[in-house]
């Protein structure tokens, strides 16, 4: 099975960059799809971002295009989501997760990732 181990978090100011790490260990399949999720305070856990394992290809939420990239080292197995421009309104815990199923095809439904991580908490304070 796949494991998951986020870092990376932290308190930062409006504007500032964050970059956060997901280390990937076990088994991973070339089909499968990394994504970052977060959750803020008293929202429902919603998309930001998502990586095929295999070829690069990239989809992300529009409340984080143009200020978010994700990228996937597969040699040192580590996905990378890469904040700049921080808003408040990006504080929230963010998770790295897996979908394994090998469909091809990028979702931003969580219920299709079945591997998750610890979670790792982004604060930007205004």
């Amino acid at each position: 099975q796949v494991q998951l181990v986020e870092s990376g978090g932290g308190l930062v100011q409006v504007g500032d960059s964050l970059r956060l790490s997901c280390a990937v260990s076990g088994r991973t399949f070339s089909s499968m799809t990394m994504g970052w999720f977060r959750l803020a305070p008293g929202k429902e856990r919603e998309f930001a971002a998502a990586i095929k394992w295999s070829g690069g290809k990239v989809y992300y939420a529009d409340a984080v295009k143009g200020r978010f990239t994700i990228s996937r080292d597969n040699a040192k197995n580590t996905v990378t989501l890469q904040m700049n421009g921080l808003k408040p309104e990006d504080t929230a815990v963010y998770y790295c997760a897996a979908d394994v199923r090998g469909t091809g095809v990028i979702t931003t439904n969580e219920w299709a990732y079945a591997r998750w991580g610890q979670g790792t908490q982004v604060t930007v304070s205004s």
